[in-house]
């Protein structure tokens, strides 16, 4: 399966690692503020951050309430528009299903995740929901930015549950 584009430190841009720092610094706002799975994601269109988000499911006892929805329902209320054409989201885990097809009806431009998800993951790992060529929307894929702080950060987290 495993068609996303994994790429090297060296291939992103210093924009790029900038916005999945932030990210992560939301991720461990989830875990430390709200004791929620560590995932942040954050917005960007023409290189303004116009929606952040972090995992708020448990919190508000919604299941849909994942970080990239959470900051792609940020940036619709901040445009005033259900379509981010040409956004990219940096996320610190590869998007779900649900996650994946939220992002095309947006019409997201590119999404830069960090860690792979092999048990959900939506952009190759499991499924190819995000790549798949049979949508009437195209999305740019590029995973791997960061992903040691990312995968570090979800394996202590669970670590600590268990």
């Amino acid at each position: 399966m495993t068609n996303e584009k994994t790429e090297t430190s060296s291939d992103f841009s210093a924009d790029d690692v900038r916005h999945m720092q932030r990210a992560l610094q939301l991720a461990a706002h989830a875990r430390d503020a709200e004791n929620e799975v560590p995932v942040g994601a954050v917005l960007v269109l023409n290189g303004e951050v116009i929606g952040v988000g972090w995992n708020r499911n448990i919190t508000l006892h919604d299941p849909t309430a994942h970080a990239e929805v959470m900051a792609m329902r940020a940036a619709g209320e901040q445009l005033a528009n259900h379509r981010l054409s040409g956004a990219t989201l940096y996320v610190t885990l590869e998007p779900c299903s649900m996650c994946a097809m939220a992002l095309i009806h947006a019409r997201i431009g590119r999404v830069v995740y960090a860690a792979a998800d092999p048990k959900t993951g939506a952009a190759g790992s499991v499924f190819d929901t995000l790549i798949d060529a049979r949508h009437n929307h195209r999305i740019e894929v590029a995973g791997g930015l960061l992903a040691d702080e990312s995968a570090r950060m979800l394996r202590d987290f669970f670590r600590a549950r268990r």
